[in-house]
């Protein structure tokens, strides 16, 4: 099914770098790539992972993660224009731990911060707003989204909406999980382990309207987990990881419903490098999409792999199990400026996996 008549804009950058992204035809199309490269006798040889023109060398356990940080489930990731690595994670620990460890190109510590957010560690992205850079993060635990700078001082808090009357309910639940910015300058925040509402707000954080709801019609949704601004096309609208729902839904930035895509499992987050959409899929695979949205590989799919990691989810706790260029559970994907793919993975340990492009 086709959205919209394509046509081509200049190459534009990661969601995780700059504002600029890019637009959607609605198709697609599967196919499993292999693994090249696997571990030599000595161990030491990184596998390789993807098709043609996206091959990937695969590091899993990268950045060397400090004393006093210990993983918990490592749920979002960004980049920002100097390079620096943000990953955002949810400890389970009693004590409060920073919730954003920040790393450099080659996985150096370089700070950390955000116990307010220790337990609720999910949502996580950079924005360029005139001449500096601003976080945008999602508290699930606390339900609130805050924006801050990039040593993490506070610019504003939202909690709970107003609208709809739904919320006036204090038994209806409000999780927000990720956040899409607007051209406008103002930016989208999905209800997504709530009540499955998406929330437009503008640039001081005023809200403006929402849509969706619970449910499997076009418009409604089960989980809008992760969403981004697509442009691709040259007309800008909102793709959301429709979760629980199998698919990823298209919106206009009005929140009119536009299409599916149904070539995920189980879609967790989006990010846009150029005409190249990922899609990381918590049932163990991350996807890359071409401009019109046909799947271009399945990085680390295996149909047997992805069978036991889903049998009772049990291998999220074993990592001695855990192979060498698959993934468990992708739950957030993004591009740095060379291309290459950071994957965080909703696992009880914790995972960042570094796909270095190969040319």
């Amino acid at each position: 099914m086709t959205q919209h008549s394509a046509s081509r804009l200049p190459q534009s950058s990661s969601r995780r770098t700059f504002l600029k992204t890019a637009g959607a035809t609605i198709a697609g199309s599967f196919f499993a790539p292999g693994i090249l490269g696997a571990a030599d006798k000595a161990g030491t040889k990184q596998p390789v992972i993807g098709e043609g023109a996206f091959q990937y060398e695969v590091t899993h356990g990268w950045g060397e993660v400090p004393k006093h940080i210990q993983w918990g489930e490592t749920h979002g990731v960004c980049v920002d224009e100097a390079g620096l690595i943000y990953i955002k994670h949810r400890s389970h620990s009693k004590s409060p731990m920073d919730a954003i460890v920040v790393f450099d190109p080659q996985g150096k510590f370089v700070r950390s911060f955000g116990k307010e957010y220790h337990g609720g560690g999910h949502g996580i992205d950079v924005r360029k707003e005139g001449n500096e850079e601003f976080l945008y993060l999602s508290d699930t635990k606390h339900g609130i989204v805050a924006k801050t700078n990039l040593t993490g001082e506070v610019v504003w808090t939202i909690g709970r909406p107003q609208a709809p009357e739904h919320y006036k309910n204090a038994k209806h639940r409000y999780s927000p999980t990720n956040i899409a910015f607007a051209p406008d300058g103002g930016f989208y925040v999905g209800d997504g382990y709530g009540s499955h509402f998406i929330h437009k707000y503008n640039s001081d954080g005023k809200p403006k309207f929402f849509w969706g709801g619970s449910g499997t019609e076009p418009g409604k949704m089960k989980t809008p987990h992760g969403m981004w601004l697509d442009s691709r096309d040259g007309t800008p609208k909102i793709a959301v990881c429709d979760r629980a729902n199998h698919r990823l839904q298209y919106f206009s930035l009005d929140g009119k419903h536009l299409g599916f895509v149904n070539t995920v499992s189980f879609p967790a987050d989006i990010d846009i490098q150029g005409d190249i959409m990922v899609v990381s899929d918590l049932h163990a695979r991350v996807t890359l999409f071409d401009k019109n949205n046909q799947v271009i590989t399945h990085l680390g799919y295996d149909q047997d792999w992805t069978n036991r990691v889903l049998d009772g989810f049990k291998i999220r706790k074993q990592p001695q199990q855990w192979e060498a260029g698959r993934f468990v559970h992708p739950h957030d994907a993004c591009f740095d400026q060379a291309g290459n793919i950071f994957v965080t993975e909703w696992v009880s340990t914790g995972r960042i996996s570094k796909l270095k492009k190969l040319s």
